[in-house]
């Protein structure tokens, strides 16, 4: 951390800064708002384009002052470190191939980072992250923004507490049609560079929303994978070089085994991620789009659906509610609980205060290495064939 900064920051108040998110990206203008929903921080700076005019006309439109628009994430760094007002902390919102250069520049210059998933391409690339995290004390979270809804933190509890038992079988799917048709030859940007293999790695459709899967089971569950068996296809269009489909089978370190589909040729499908875990005394179960509740079934007991914002909730979910049941919370709400707990844990650490695993709530950095590892793994099974390979 540079020092001076603990007493420059307003009271309560953390800068941030933001790397990518030009004016019209989908993504980036969600960690804004979500990053300002609570009030605990501010934008403060950016290099919101690689084209610098992009990023004098997107700090415009937000306000920013024209010194704290800077050509590249290497200059934000520097100069944003050698500022005695300089950001807290710095905000990826990039295409995939991006992150690891950015964060690495920030956390060399002492900046906690929030990062957009994948959290790089390379899992060596990862790993380096993680190091430097560690080594410098820095807080590093990467937008899971799934984890932070309060039925799958519900669901979480439910787990721990033995609720359904020992966990037998996993079974989550996260099926998109949005991918069709090859939409990336007219003049779809998202679809462009998702499907590019120099800007999206080695995986697509496993990259992009795979990852939500395993990132969400490993949350709800705490299971671990032990081995996991792939077949990833390329649907759509014959001049994709990137899966837009895929099946895993899992099995886990506690024996229980899992399976997992996600596609973005899944027409009819706009954004289903659903979660359905087996235990020995019951069933949970999550469904994305409709993520105020949560399906329960205790053997030999009729179906339960819990409301998110009642008082049967546990204490650790319930807090996570912005408003009264019946009155749908979403996607923006989940991204600001990311945010807000990544925040509460930076404002703490900057009192000097110790982190509890209570305040380290979020997803970070080994979390985000191990989405990496999950996709490498899905790649390197199913070209060899759909063969069983070891996850560590």
């Amino acid at each position: 951390m540079i020092e001076g900064k603990e007493t420059k920051t307003k009271k309560g108040v953390l800068r941030f800064g933001m790397v990518g998110g030009a004016s019209g990206s989908f993504i980036a203008d969600v960690h804004r708002k979500a990053a300002l929903f609570d009030g605990q921080a501010e934008l403060a700076a950016g290099c919101f384009s690689s084209k610098f005019e992009r990023t004098l006309e997107t700090g415009a439109k937000l306000g920013l002052d024209q010194e704290r628009l800077y050509r590249d994430h290497n200059e934000m760094a520097q100069k944003e470190a050698a500022r005695e007002d300089g950001i807290d902390f710095a905000i990826i919102a990039t295409p995939n191939y991006a992150h690891y250069p950015a964060a690495k520049a920030f956390l060399e210059n002492g900046i906690h980072v929030v990062c957009d998933k994948p959290l790089t391409l390379k899992v060596e690339e990862a790993e380096e992250l993680v190091r430097l995290a560690e080594e410098k004390g820095l807080l590093f979270c990467v937008t899971y923004a799934y984890s932070q809804y309060p039925a799958v933190k519900q669901a979480q509890m439910m787990v721990k507490n033995g609720d359904i038992g020992e966990i037998q079988v996993v079974v989550a799917e996260y099926p998109q049609g949005w991918l069709a048709t090859p939409v990336e030859q007219e003049g779809n940007k998202q679809a462009a560079w998702r499907t590019d293999p120099e800007k999206s790695g080695i995986s697509n459709c496993v990259g992009d929303i795979g990852t939500h899967i395993e990132n969400t089971v490993s949350y709800i569950t705490g299971l671990e994978i032990d081995e996991l068996c792939a077949r990833l296809d390329i649907f759509g269009s014959n001049e994709r070089k990137l899966d837009t489909n895929a099946h895993i089978l899992v099995k886990y370190k506690n024996g229980a085994v899992g399976n997992y589909w996600c596609s973005q040729v899944a027409i009819g499908y706009d954004n289903g991620l659903t979660v359905r875990v087996f235990g020995t005394k019951g069933t949970i179960e999550w469904r994305q789009e409709d993520p105020n509740y949560l399906k329960v079934v205790k053997l030999g007991e009729p179906v339960q659906i819990l409301s998110r914002g009642n008082p049967y909730f546990y204490p650790e979910a319930a807090q996570m509610s912005r408003i009264p049941s019946g009155h749908p919370e979403g996607y923006y709400e989940a991204f600001a609980n990311t945010y807000l707990k990544f925040s509460n844990a930076l404002l703490k650490l900057k009192q000097g205060l110790e982190l509890t695993e209570e305040d380290r709530d979020f997803p970070d950095v080994k979390a985000g290495l191990q989405g990496v590892k999950f996709i490498h793994k899905c790649v390197e099974s199913s070209k060899k064939g759909s063969i069983w390979v070891k996850f560590d």
